[in-house]
This record gives C-alpha cells, structure tokens and sequence, in this order.
C-alpha cells in the first residue's frame, strides 16, 4: 500500500481521478435517470433537499443577495461541492483503498435517499443513483489502480532498470489513456443526458400552440391609471420581468393533457378536474397584484398582472364544502404547500382564482403553467401556489403547509405598502424639478393617498394614478425642487380606511416586512 509520504504529483492525479469518478458517477445517474425516471437526477434531488432544510434566516439571504437566481447559486455551490469532495475521494482511495469507493457509496446512498423522497418520486427513482454510484466506483478504482502502478516502481532484482522504465511509462499512459475517456464519455454522456431531458420535457411548443378561450369579461385600464415617468415601474409589469420566488430547483414541467386537480378532504363530494373541465366553466380576466413574503421594504418582489382564470370558489362549490373547514391547502406538483384562510377563497368580494393565463398569453412555465393561484390580500407563500394540483379542505388545527414549520405564519394578510422607484440611492439626479415616484398597494382595501417627505420636513400629498382596482397597485409621484447635496426621502401611504402606513419597521419573517421607505439622494 502506499506511503502517506506520496509525491505531489500523486496528490495531484488521485485528485483528478476522484473528479473523473465523480463525473462518471452523475453521467451515469443523469442517463438512467433521462431511460426511467426523468425527475430522479441525484443533483436535482439533493439540491431541492437543501432548499427544503436549510434554516428560514439562508433562505431570507439568499433571496435578498441572489434574487431570482438564488438556485442558479445553489447548483454552482452544489457543483463546487461535489468536485472537492470527488477529488478527496480520490486522494483516500489512493492512500487508503477503499476509503474512495466508501465515500462514493456513501454519496450515492444520501442521494437515493433524497431522490425517493421527493414528491412524486416512482419505484425506479432509485436506480439513477445506484447505478450512477457502481458506474462512479468502478472508474475510480480503475483509475487509482493505473495510478498505483505508475507511481511504484518495480522492485529492485526482479527486473532491469530500463524494464522498469518502459513498465511505467506503460502504466502512465494506460493512466492517462483511461482517465481521457472515462472523462470524454462522462461529459458527452452527462451533458447530453441532461440537454434531452430539458429538451424533450420542454413545454415550449405546448405553451405556443395553446389557444385559450375568449375572457367573457375583460379588465378595462381607465384613464389615469399610468404615468409616464423615466424611472418609474410599468403599471403592468411584463412577464419577463415579473419576479420569481418558488421552492422548485428545476421548473416544473406539465402537460395540460395530463393536468388534473383533485379537490378533496372537509368536502361533499371528490372533484377532479381536467385542464378542459377548467377551461369549459369560463374565463375573465382579473387585475391582481402579488407580493412575495421575502419583500423587504422598497423591494421589488412585488408585481402586477393581468390573469385569465376561474373562481376558486366556483371549484369548491362543485366539491360542497364543509362548515367546520377554515383552510384549504393547496399542493403543487413538485410537493410545495399553501395554507390559505377559506374565506379568502369562498369571499364572492375577493377574486381568488386558478389562473390560466397572464397579460394576454398563457401562464409562462416559470409562472405555473398550466394553472397557478391567485389570491388577493395574502402573501404568496399562503396563496399562490404555482403547478397547482390538488386542494385540500382542512383546518388550521388540523394540517399545516410548507413555510408554517420554518417560522413563518400560517395566516398571511399582504401588509400595504409605498415604494420610491426614483430617484434611487447611487444615482445622482441635476439640480431643479425632478419627479419623486414610485408604487403603493394596499390590496383589498385601496389607496387613498401618498404622501412624501424630504429631509424630514412635513409630508407633502403627492399625485396618484387612477386604480384599476383595489386589488392593484397604483403610481404615484411628487415634483421636487431639487436643490444641490444630499438629502434624504421618505415615502408613506394611506389606505382607504384611513389606516396609515405604519413607521415601525419588522422584518420579512414571520408575516412580512414593514415601515417607511427612506432613501438617500445626492442632487449635483
């Protein structure tokens, strides 16, 4: 066996052979996977794992630092982590065999592990991971046995020196040849198996060749409803540009032939719905504006659209529910939970719906195609459940959803808010009139007024757009005569109960952020 003293240069190859076995393991995870069970890539499932574990406070900063692509970050730190502990893998086969193989065995039985746990996992989830741990073993100690042989050389006597010679040079080449392939064929295999995947369960030329029913009512823009001021936020935000906050690692994929909702549990009757079903009881449109928990104050997690759907209420009333019932818990696809108050749902003056479309086009894929919720009034983590496929009538008493056990409430109201969208901190403005602008939301209730305060002088009512609705949020804006320096800004909204945006700030957690927006603005 070899010495721990080992040269550099074998720290360095055993190093890269545990990083080819480890690429061999995921390609051939990765092909199974893409033969027989297409949602069971070990790194996709122990990537949504984490997602699901890690403590509430890494999941409010990776969301704040990252924003949309906080699970882009998370691949690229699975990937880092993957390929440091391949390369120690490799190091401990070489010193101590089978230190490597254990290690590998040992990934791949945390992967399974995560793999057949994730919802919608079938009998042959488990094979990606195995076969992708004896294929990733195999090529280890194929390698470090090549590497073995290069590194001692032939005992003294047995052979002549220049024997030895050609022996080493033999097996350094048999090293090298080896690990070329196995790491050509892991890249081809693995990237390949992944692209077909992606490519064969997109559901692009689904989404495009969707034609959706005519709306029997249409949500008309009045007059006023938008300012046209450089800085300020769309009154409709595209679906480009509409924020992104969800639990998937991967974005679902599903088939609106094969969609179906289940509504079941404090019910009359079990209902189950084809995406046809949905679509034959009508379709209006509905102005809406969603807010995600995680908004910090002047956040931009925050949008609005125009949806195409049905009623929830309409749904439940098929299934007959129940007068103990006061939640119903939504489930995605992907096994994502929401715990939404009833009457937020059977409320004939709150629209809650199961949309199937946004601004004009059928839901993006991102978004939940092919049926989302939407609720106005609550925090998105309590409402709108993307991928949705079955609705439970429950209690609160009795079953709890996703977020509720990390720390955050399993009642959700949407806190109203006010938001300067310019000027804006680090962007110098010129001196003389300048507009002060921005977006307030108060959903269910309405804006009343905005009102502006520069360098902590007395509140000055701006101009606001004409609502929609009190469901969406409005712009508003404020001409300032901007003298030379720095000042500072403040934004407060007013409901139309009269309810003033409160000053007291809390955090995102357990029911979402609040206080007065205050930025700092240099005039040149």
């Amino acid at each position: 066996m070899p010495s721990t003293r080992m040269p550099v240069r074998a720290w360095l190859w055993s190093a890269v052979s545990g990083l080819v076995g480890g690429a061999s393991f995921l390609a051939a995870a990765e092909l199974v996977a893409l033969l027989v069970a297409r949602g069971a890539s070990p790194v996709l499932a122990v990537g949504s794992f984490i997602v699901d574990v890690v403590p509430q406070p890494l999941k409010e900063f990776a969301i704040a630092a990252f924003g949309e692509h906080d699970k882009i970050v998370l691949l690229i730190g699975i990937g880092l982590a993957v390929a440091i502990a391949a390369a120690i893998a490799g190091i401990l086969q070489y010193l101590r065999a089978p230190l490597g193989v254990a290690a590998f065995v040992l990934a791949g039985i945390l992967a399974t592990a995560a793999t057949v746990t994730r919802a919608g996992a079938s009998a042959l989830s488990a094979l990606p991971p195995v076969i992708g741990t004896v294929a990733g073993s195999i090529v280890l100690m194929l390698l470090v046995n090549r590497l073995r042989r290069w590194m001692v050389s032939a005992p003294a006597g047995d052979v002549s020196v220049s024997a030895a010679v050609d022996s080493r040079g033999m097996d350094r080449r048999g090293f090298f040849r080896f690990g070329a392939v196995a790491a050509t064929a892991a890249v081809i295999v693995g990237v390949g198996a992944r692209a077909v995947s992606a490519a064969s369960s997109s559901l692009g030329a689904i989404r495009e060749e969707l034609a959706l029913p005519e709306p029997r009512a249409t949500v008309t823009i009045p007059e006023g409803a938008s300012f046209d001021i450089d800085g300020l936020s769309p009154l409709i935000t595209p679906n480009a540009d509409f924020y992104r906050v969800d639990t998937a690692l991967t974005v679902p994929t599903v088939d609106p032939s094969t969609w179906r909702l289940v509504v079941d549990g404090m019910v009359d009757e079990r209902v189950e719905l084809s995406f046809d079903d949905l679509l034959g009881m009508g379709l209006d449109e509905y102005a809406v504006t969603l807010t995600c928990v995680s908004n910090e104050v002047g956040g931009g997690l925050v949008g609005n659209a125009v949806w195409l759907g049905v009623p929830i209420r309409d749904v439940l009333a098929r299934a007959g529910v129940q007068g103990e019932a006061d939640m119903v818990l939504s489930r995605s696809v992907d096994g994502y939970t929401a715990s939404t108050p009833l009457t937020s749902l059977v409320d004939e003056g709150i629209d809650a719906i199961l949309a199937v479309g946004m601004n004009g086009e059928p839901l993006p894929v991102e978004h939940g195609f092919p049926v989302r919720m939407v609720v106005p009034g609550l925090y998105g983590y309590v409402s709108a459940t993307k991928w949705v496929t079955e609705l439970t009538v429950t209690t609160f008493a009795e079953d709890e959803a996703y977020w509720t056990p990390r720390g955050y409430s399993a009642r959700a109201p949407i806190k109203f808010s006010s938001r300067i969208d310019t000027p804006r901190t680090g962007s110098p403005v010129g001196a003389g009139t300048v507009p002060i602008a921005g977006m307030a939301w108060a959903q269910t209730v309405g804006i009343s007024r905005v009102e502006v305060s520069v360098d902590d002088g007395p509140w000055q009512q701006a101009t606001v757009s004409t609502p929609i609705n009190d469901d969406t949020w409005v712009q508003w804006y404020l001409e300032w005569d901007a003298e030379p320096g720095t000042h500072y800004i403040a934004v407060r909204a007013v409901d139309r109960d009269g309810d003033v945006q409160t000053q007291e700030r809390a955090p995102i957690a357990p029911d979402g952020s609040s206080g007065w927006q205050r930025v700092l603005v240099t005039v040149e």
